[in-house]
């Protein structure tokens, strides 16, 4: 089990969503930078699907009441594990071979250093970000605030295993399914690792910076805007707006100018859509967006940039270009 001392300013339980719902007026929802949580899910052995907390901003405390591998990803932060009592003799029995997780692959070694040092009452010590990390039972994970990036990933070996709704464990903020938003006191059940293969992963590639450019793909009502709607969109940095969350990504910069009136009549909508309202400023649909939608679409993210897109905070500055028709499925 694991207690929420922390959570931070917002911290909710992701995995990859509930796919397959759209037409009953269900998003998908999931993580919102789904290459983050799998990869946390890999480096302590679990399917890449398994439920992890999403950390906006950082800063959460979590108690392990028993011992257990982590893994932290995303936006990176600095972490802490503060540890208690006698020193531990050895690795869990977990399958970990431990020939395949030098010590000198981690911040602190993640085999045998990845364990408390010896030594009498509390110890804290920092820990690395992307890489397993043994947390002993009565330890404690800090993780600090990211000095650049939104959203940071923390995944537990055997999963997180709250109850399924529609097939996830993860909380839709829009509609309000799943579990609540984490909060000091919310205690996660931990799922059972006998059948998981060993960690072998003894770290991995920090993420990159938010990225300054994203890149689009035209419509597909783009024509409901003047003919250099495109071309405005594309031309100067827009700045993330304070009002931005996990339905989207709120703009501040060139107002798009529409050639016509009215409203569409609701349309399927998907991640990564560029949503424009009434105002001209447009929205970057992130996990939990409303499935449909009546203001006009003028382009869509690449896929491969979504992940990025999920990553700007309020005040950052990025730029739209306008892909090629192989990036589409990237």
């Amino acid at each position: 089990m694991i207690e929420v001392l922390a959570p931070g300013p917002y911290a909710t339980l992701q995995d990859l969503g509930r796919p397959g719902y759209g037409h009953l007026g269900v998003p998908r929802s999931g993580a919102a930078d789904a290459p983050s949580l799998r990869l946390a899910n890999r480096l302590v052995g679990n399917p890449e699907d398994a439920a992890g907390i999403e950390l906006t901003f950082g800063g959460a405390c979590l108690r392990f009441t028993s011992g257990a591998w982590a893994a932290v990803t995303g936006a990176p932060c600095p972490v802490e594990l503060r540890t208690s009592g006698p020193p531990a003799t050895g690795l869990p029995s977990t399958g970990l071979r431990i020939g395949e997780l030098p010590d000198a692959g981690l911040p602190g070694g993640a085999g045998r250093e990845g364990l408390p040092p010896g030594g009498p009452g509390p110890r804290t010590r920092a820990v690395g970000p992307y890489a397993p990390v043994w947390v002993p039972a009565g330890g404690e994970l800090r993780v600090g605030t990211p000095p650049v990036g939104l959203r940071t990933y923390v995944a537990v070996r055997g999963g997180l295993e709250t109850p399924l709704v529609m097939g996830s464990r993860s909380t839709d903020s829009l509609s309000g399914l799943g579990p609540p938003p984490l909060r000091p006191g919310t205690v996660l059940p931990v799922g059972p690792t006998g059948a998981l293969s060993p960690i072998t992963v003894d770290a991995a590639p920090p993420a990159a910076a938010p990225p300054e450019v994203l890149r689009i793909l035209p419509g597909p009502r783009d024509d409901w805007f003047v003919p250099g709607a495109l071309a405005a969109l594309c031309a100067e940095p827009y700045r993330v707006s304070q009002d931005s969350n996990r339905v989207g990504v709120r703009l501040e910069g060139a107002r798009l100018e529409r050639a016509r009136d009215g409203e569409l009549p609701s349309e399927g909508m998907v991640a990564g859509a560029l949503q424009v309202p009434p105002d001209g400023l447009p929205i970057v649909f992130l996990a939990d967006h409303p499935p449909t939608g009546g203001y006009p679409v003028i382009a869509v993210l690449v896929s491969a940039d979504l992940a990025g897109a999920a990553q700007l905070r309020s005040g950052d500055r990025v730029r739209f270009r306008l892909g090629r028709g192989s990036e589409a499925s990237l």
